[in-house]
């Protein structure tokens, strides 16, 4: 066929698209002003998984993951013609935090930057912001204390979650490796090149920012400085990148959940976020993990975080299949109840499930 002939196809293609768009954007406003009618939250985590999952499956030229980049945007945009959403999430614009979010939520959100994780939370608290979106932990380096102690301190819960591949690089305007003298950057992102580091830049002061972002605007202004940040940021500031994925580890992922008032309803392929403390006294913390396995609750996860409301006093972080309105749960979250000295439940939420090997997010 002539090239002109497939431009005008193409043409034809892009319309019936755009008319599908504006139908679809109608059916939209149609579901939002049910939902209202009904009370029910207009965001749907798991509805969005479903869709984007069942889209993914029936690719065919089309690669899967250009299908969820795509439909991710067309489901923002479509979010926002029912419910105006601002989000929070730790800035500076270029951190991790905001690639994070742009995932959760798409471009057609407004975001809202604080400076710290614990502002994330007081922002939904204080409902200047419709969500939050904070790290909490991460594959290499583990979990965030500041977002885990926000958690269990605070009234906010876990709404869903989000894996996200975290490539590290080095930007910086010196011209090369033996010319940095500092290297700034988030502890955690610091702690994840920490081998890369001492081979390369040995002789480098290593400086801690209070994000991988505001790291990168320090380094703009030293010309002997360089910036452990995402590619997103250099495009965002300018500074060129040196060396690009310096993590020590090659899968380096990073956990991030969304905050709400109000946790995710059940789907049937859950996760529970629960923090307790225990009696002091001996073989305590094993009779509370015996009560999760006499009603059939797999662990995922458990860590200790120190209480802060006395010396050596410890309160338990734990995540376990199933949602609180499993019978199993609600049994065993009214049991801890009774037995621990505090039981709190942090949030049900659908369980993150990767489309596949984890897929750079930041460009």
């Amino acid at each position: 066929m002539p090239l002109d002939d497939l431009r005008k196809r193409i043409d034809e293609l892009d319309d019936a698209i755009l008319k599908a768009l504006d139908e679809r954007a109608r059916v939209v406003s149609e579901v939002g002003q049910a939902k209202r009618e009904a009370n029910l939250p207009t965001y749907d985590p798991s509805r969005e998984r479903l869709i984007l999952d069942r889209l993914a499956a029936r690719a065919g030229r089309f690669p899967p993951e250009a299908i969820r980049a795509v439909y991710r945007e067309v489901m923002s945009a479509c979010l926002a013609l029912q419910e105006p959403l601002k989000i929070a999430y730790m800035g500076p614009e270029g951190t991790f935090s905001h690639a994070a979010a742009r995932s959760f939520f798409g471009l057609a959100a407004t975001y809202t930057e604080t400076t710290t994780i614990e502002g994330v939370f007081d922002a939904v608290a204080r409902r200047e912001a419709k969500h939050g979106v904070v790290p909490i932990e991460n594959s290499s380096e583990g979990s965030v204390d500041h977002a885990l102690d926000a958690l269990v301190d605070g009234e906010l819960l876990i709404r869903a979650e989000l894996e996200l591949e975290v490539a590290q690089c080095l930007l910086t305007r010196a011209g090369g490796l033996a010319s940095v003298e500092r290297v700034y950057s988030h502890p955690q992102a610091l702690g994840q090149c920490r081998v890369w580091l001492a081979k390369n830049v040995a002789g480098a002061q290593l400086v801690q920012s209070p994000s991988t972002a505001a790291a990168v605007r320090e380094a703009v202004a030293d010309p002997r400085a360089a910036a452990v940040a995402s590619r997103l940021a250099s495009d965002l500031y300018g500074v060129p990148v040196l060396r690009e994925r310096i993590q020590d580890h090659a899968e380096n992922v990073t956990r991030f959940v969304m905050l709400s008032t109000e946790d995710s309803p059940r789907t049937g392929h859950d996760k529970t976020t629960l923090a307790f403390s225990v009696h002091d006294g001996r073989g305590a913390l094993m009779r509370v993990l015996g009560l999760l396995d006499e009603e059939g609750i797999n662990l995922t996860r458990i860590e200790s975080r120190p209480s802060r409301e006395k010396p050596w006093d410890y309160v338990f972080l734990a995540d376990l299949e199933g949602h609180r309105d499993d019978e199993n749960v609600a049994r065993a979250q009214a049991r801890l109840a009774e037995r621990c000295p505090m039981a709190k439940h942090l949030g049900s939420y659908p369980r993150y499930v990767r489309p596949g090997p984890p897929v750079p997010v930041v460009r």
